[in-house]
């Protein structure tokens, strides 16, 4: 059972902002995309990381940070500088685009500070629009988190540092497919890491019912599932699969399938026009209002809510 890669297997960057960004002294910029999730690598220099409500985080040359959206965030060289410009999905390259145009040199595909000698040289990835992000994964991740140097995979950030430079037939393909790698590798080295408390289900694994159980769920969430349905499936006892599923998952397997199939549904609801009915039997429950219950009762808020919560997010986002 490998819920991390079920929880990735929607993930498709497409037309991926991806680009290279060369800074002079004293530089600080605000990013302001709307951006599920980004990817920010120094590779020249450390930097700070300000997310919006939270507190900085150095980042040295060779780390990994990864950013969960939409909210704004800075990065700058030095805390005291205030941001000299405000990037957004529309504009990531503005200055640069003004300074070709006005005669000046022209800078390698995508990137950014065309002209200048640059003290730093920073590579952002950002996952825009429908890219397929579950919930369940983005609730899992903090604001920012960062894998150090040792923790990632220098050849491939080499790699993406190469090919962001090039202009070939079939290039922002690659550079998609390269941003998925970059991310499934970063956050597999963070999940590892013991001090970042990965959650339940990435450790699930190491007991073979309670992995079973959990591929079935996630394989037929809309099946009747009950405790003893599941034990009889893996072989086990009802007692037996109740108490090996808490204690590894960290809560009841009913209680997982709830908010599984209300995770399932939340992305339904953003990333597909289907009507709430269907979406409610297509997740395991038998119409809307029970889907509606449970949703409220797990997040707070309607199906309705959540969808007109997404729609006016990409909204002001476009």
């Amino acid at each position: 059972m490998d819920t991390l890669a079920d929880l990735l297997d929607g993930v498709r960057a497409r037309g991926a902002v991806f680009t290279r960004t060369v800074m002079s002294p004293q530089w600080s910029l605000r990013f302001a995309s709307g951006a599920q999730l980004t990817l920010v690598v120094a590779l020249d220099g450390r930097v700070w990381i300000t997310p919006s409500g939270s507190e900085p985080i150095e980042v040295g040359s060779g780390d990994i940070a990864v950013l969960r959206g939409p909210d704004p965030y800075t990065v700058s060289e030095d805390l005291a500088s205030p941001p000299r410009q405000v990037i957004t999905s529309a504009d990531y390259c503005a200055r640069t685009a003004r300074a070709v145009a006005g005669g000046g040199p022209a800078a390698d595909p995508r990137t950014c500070g065309a002209g200048e000698a640059g003290s730093a040289l920073l590579i952002s990835g950002a996952y825009e629009g429908r890219s397929g992000i579950s919930d369940r994964l983005l609730d899992a991740l903090p604001d920012l988190l960062v894998v150090p140097e040792r923790d990632s995979d220098r050849a491939l950030l080499t790699l993406v540092a190469q090919e962001l430079r090039r202009d070939k037939p079939g290039q922002q393909a690659v550079l998609d497919r390269l941003l998925d790698l970059l991310l499934v590798s970063t956050l597999r080295a963070w999940f590892d890491r013991p001090q970042n408390h990965a959650p339940a289900w990435y450790r699930a694994t190491d007991d073979s019912v309670v992995a079973s159980a959990l591929r079935l769920m996630h394989d037929h969430p809309a099946h009747p599932w009950t405790v003893a349905t599941l034990a009889a499936k893996v072989g086990s006892s009802r007692s037996g699969l109740a108490r090996r599923f808490t204690r590894h998952v960290g809560e009841p397997p009913m209680t997982y399938l709830a908010t599984w199939r209300v995770a399932l549904a939340a992305d339904l609801l953003r990333d597909t026009d289907a009507t709430v009915n269907s979406i409610a039997r297509r997740v395991g429950y038998s119409n809307a209002f029970a889907l509606s219950v449970a949703f409220k009762r797990c997040r707070g808020i309607t199906p309705t809510q959540h969808r007109a919560a997404a729609l006016r997010t990409r909204e002001l986002n476009t």
